[in-house]
């Protein structure tokens, strides 16, 4: 078996383990990983991580020339729990008639272009993993119930009901733990990461006057699962039921119905046995005594099969945005990330930290941070100086088994983006303009060069940087400010405008309005920080400040190199008095 030469990060040792588990229960067969999604509202960035682990996992199986298949259970025959809140097209008027309806019975939101509420949801999700590089199969629950693929596995489940309820009932006289705290929250942007499924909430089973049930029918009237199975019978499986809803029963033979599903933590390890799941990771919830990963791994057994190995994933935090919750609308989804971000910096969030690690997407002015951050390990490796793991995490980020993604021609610096963008406010001839002026040997010829990151970067100045920080430089120079300088700030003044024609480009810039202040102290302008006292470091935040108020009317502001190149030679000569 080929080994991976990326065996310093955790994705190529979770590849070994499964490898060989897969070979162990399965031989010669493809390696099986599986996610599980339910299509219950928006599919947030905490449900991702259910996506990426198996994903890296199985691209790297891929790597080594193994056959691998990525499923991915929509779990749209889930039961409708609840109306989400804030989602526009929805309102508890409209949508809490639907409660306890299968997912794919519900009607998407008004003005949707998808038939019902869970392809609705999906949609949006799988154009998010289509540019994040994710190939994988789908599963429709609804479809695999419906259509009888699960019959057997119904009917194998209701004979072995007592089984399955001696299971559950070990869990059901335990009371729940108190939810461990995390020595170190995430604030309060905390986004934890939900369960595979989505099946919070549901009941182990129906329980009447007949006993433990694992299966539930969808009501023949009213469609809902709010229905009790009054009796059974193993020989001809004739099952009866009532609805406690609308007050509907009948008597059908379940080896010819397909309008009901077993109960989740049932469902689940009927899967895991029926599709050979070796790797299958879940979120933290699962840790707690009674949890579905817990019951699963001992039901999973009546049917034949085994547990997959599942890593336990943690939060993913969201810096810039309320906390959330993926039962409310307006929670930030892979696709609200990606219209900022670029596929590769998403994947290396998800790629450079464990499975237990948490860590946050930023929506905020850190994602420039991590953009430089990104942008450094760009060019560690492809100068070979990065360590062995981050290599790997970088490699993973960029391309998958299939190839390279798509990247930005000339990835320039997301901040410097985001600040041409904010100043020119939708103008592209200027956006141009400035930025073939960054490096005058080498110049921009087109804005495509920038693209993808320029339209992430706009994207995010336009819907994640609040009005009252956007940048709007003077109509007219402030004349009273401009009046009442002393003779040290206006000789600062002098200074940079003797030198802009000289220094006009992003470097040349930067040298001067940090050079001035130097200058000015007697020091060469080449000075280093050693060679300088510290009050130097004061004079350039005195200097920086007043040629923010000159500009934009504040203290503060973009970068004054891109600010400046933004704003022209000929205006910034006008608004500094000359």
């Amino acid at each position: 078996m080929a080994q991976s030469t990326e065996t310093t990060d955790w994705v190529s040792r979770f590849a070994d383990e499964v490898i060989e588990e897969s070979e162990r229960r399965a031989p010669g067969k493809p390696v099986v990983v599986a996610s599980g999604l339910s299509p219950s509202g928006p599919i947030h960035l905490g449900n991702l991580r259910e996506v990426m682990t198996p994903h890296l996992v199985a691209d790297e199986i891929r790597r080594r020339g193994i056959q691998v298949r990525h499923l991915i259970s929509w779990d749209d025959y889930d039961r409708y729990r609840k109306v989400p809140k804030g989602i526009p097209g929805v309102s508890d008027e409209s949508h809490a008639q639907h409660i306890g309806k299968p997912l794919t019975s519900v009607p998407a939101p008004a003005g949707s272009a998808y038939p019902n509420w869970a392809e609705h949801f999906k949609a949006a999700m799988v154009d998010a993993l289509a540019e994040l590089g994710v190939e994988f199969d789908g599963i429709s629950q609804t479809a695999q119930y419906t259509s009888g693929v699960y019959r057997e596995q119904i009917l194998h489940a209701m004979k072995h009901r007592a089984d399955i309820d001696a299971i559950l009932a070990q869990y059901r006289t335990k009371k729940a733990p108190a939810k461990k705290q995390q020595q170190k929250p995430l604030d309060e942007a905390e986004l934890e990461a939900a369960e595979g499924s989505g099946a919070a909430g549901e009941d182990d089973g129906s329980s009447g006057s007949a006993g433990y049930f694992p299966y539930k029918p969808f009501c023949g009237n009213c469609e809902k699962d709010l229905t009790t199975v009054t009796s059974y019978d193993d020989d001809t499986t004739e099952l009866s039921y009532t609805c406690n809803e609308c007050g509907f029963a009948e008597t059908v033979r379940l080896n010819e119905f397909n309008r009901g599903k077993l109960v989740w933590k049932v469902d689940w390890p009927m899967r895991w046995a029926y599709e050979g799941v070796v790797f299958e990771p879940s979120g933290v919830d699962h840790s707690s005594p009674g949890s579905s990963f817990q019951v699963g791994g001992q039901i999973v057994g009546i049917f034949g099969g085994k547990q997959p190995i599942g890593p336990m994933y943690a939060f993913v935090g969201i810096s810039g945005m309320a906390k959330m919750s993926s039962s409310k609308g307006g929670v930030p989804t892979p696709g609200d990330a990606l219209q900022i971000m670029e596929p590769q910096l998403l994947r290396w969030l998800y790629a450079r930290r464990r499975p237990n690690q948490s860590f946050k997407i930023a929506f905020d002015q850190e994602i420039q941070r991590l953009y430089d951050e990104w942008d450094k390990l760009d060019a560690k490796v492809a100068d070979g100086s990065a360590l062995p793991a981050d290599v790997a995490a970088h490699s993973r980020a960029v391309r998958t088994a299939g190839g390279e993604l798509p990247r930005t021609p000339r990835p320039l610096p997301y901040r410097t983006l985001a600040s041409v963008a904010d100043i020119t406010a939708g103008h592209e001839d200027q956006a141009l303009r400035i930025l073939s002026e960054l490096d005058p040997t080498d110049p921009i010829g087109s804005l495509d060069e920038a693209r993808p990151r320029y339209d992430k970067a706009e994207a995010w100045i336009n819907t994640h940087v609040p009005a009252d920080q956007r940048t709007i430089v003077r109509d007219e120079p402030d004349a009273e400010l401009l009046k009442s300088l002393d003779e040290a700030s206006a000789e600062s003044l002098r200074l940079l405008l003797d030198g802009l024609a000289d220094h006009w480009s992003l470097d040349g810039l930067t040298h001067l309005v940090y050079g001035v202040p130097k200058v000015q102290a007697g020091f060469s302008a080449d000075a280093g920080p050693k060679e300088l006292p510290p009050e130097i470091k004061t004079a350039q935040r005195t200097f920086f400040a007043l040629l923010y108020h000159l500009l934009v009317g504040r203290d503060t502001g973009p970068r004054l190199p891109t600010l400046l190149l933004a704003v022209g030679q000929e205006r910034v000569r006008v608004l500094l008095g000359e």
